[in-house]
């Protein structure tokens, strides 16, 4: 179901009403939009599979391999799951998001997985070094200003997991815990780069006045953009993506659809 002119224009009727402010560093940004990211995987042809009378999405892919549950009233610090089933020549994997991972940096992820992937992917924290994020001689990348925190997990296999943690800035690694996302091993590593280069890129995002953000530590400054600017780049980004992905599916290529399993695991969620 591809995103319609009347979701469309349900954003623009939250957008043209705040006044944008450039929000950094992106990692104390708060959340923003949760659109868009649902957006994006409804241009690429993702439908929703839950309740439309629920509080929760799930989203699944049109090869039914992938899907993505969104879950406001979460128990767990994760409200973002993202999932992917087995095929008869790719490992499952797993990757999950708590609540003030900006949507902007999540809104990356899901153009990657959707889009056809890079052919020379580089090492995830290219990015962050690029940025002049610090990185230490066991991979571990931390924010300029000491409040985020990038790991790589070598696990047991030989395979390689990550972990990113945004804290308190006021407190350092050991001080409150403001959000975190976890790729689990085997997750496809260019998933990881585009992660890692939204959430490294120095660039503002927009937030409306009052708008929640993941700390008063963070910096906003009233943006040139007008609502109406904010509004039309959302728009025109997902017409855009709603192309290129239509072509990707066009193209010939492997299968990907899941692997049979003996006892497949339900999601047991409901839809907003």
């Amino acid at each position: 179901m591809p995103v319609t002119e009347r979701q469309l224009a349900a954003f623009a009727d939250t957008h043209l009403w705040r006044v944008p402010f450039d929000t950094s560093p992106r990692h104390m940004a708060g959340p923003g939009d949760d659109r868009r990211v649902t957006h994006v995987l409804a241009a690429a042809g993702w439908t929703p599979v839950s309740d439309p009378l629920g509080s929760e999405i799930v989203l699944s892919s049109p090869d039914h391999r992938h899907s993505l549950q969104f879950e406001p009233r979460s128990s767990t610090s994760a409200w973002w799951r993202l999932r992917a089933q087995p095929t008869d020549t790719e490992p499952g994997w797993y990757a999950e998001f708590g609540e003030l991972v900006p949507a902007e940096v999540l809104a990356a992820v899901a153009e990657a997985l959707v889009l056809p992937q890079p052919s020379e992917p580089q090492d995830p924290l290219t990015a962050a070094r690029d940025a002049g994020w610090d990185i230490d001689t066991r991979g571990v990348a931390d924010s300029p200003d000491r409040a985020c925190r990038i790991e790589r997990l070598r696990e047991a296999d030989s395979t390689t997991a990550w972990y990113v943690r945004a804290h308190d800035p006021y407190r350092g690694p050991q001080g409150l815990r403001l959000w975190h996302a976890m790729f689990g091993a085997r997750a496809p590593e260019h998933l990881v780069q585009a992660f890692v280069t939204a959430l490294a890129d120095p660039a503002p995002v927009q937030r409306g006045m009052h708008e929640r953000t993941a700390h008063p530590g963070v910096t906003q400054e009233p943006s040139p953009l007008s609502p109406q600017q904010v509004v039309d780049a959302h728009t025109q980004r997902i017409r855009a993506l709603r192309t290129r992905a239509h072509a990707a599916r066009r193209r010939p290529g492997p299968r990907t659809g899941p692997a049979p399993v003996s006892s497949p695991s339900p999601l047991g969620v409901s839809r907003r």
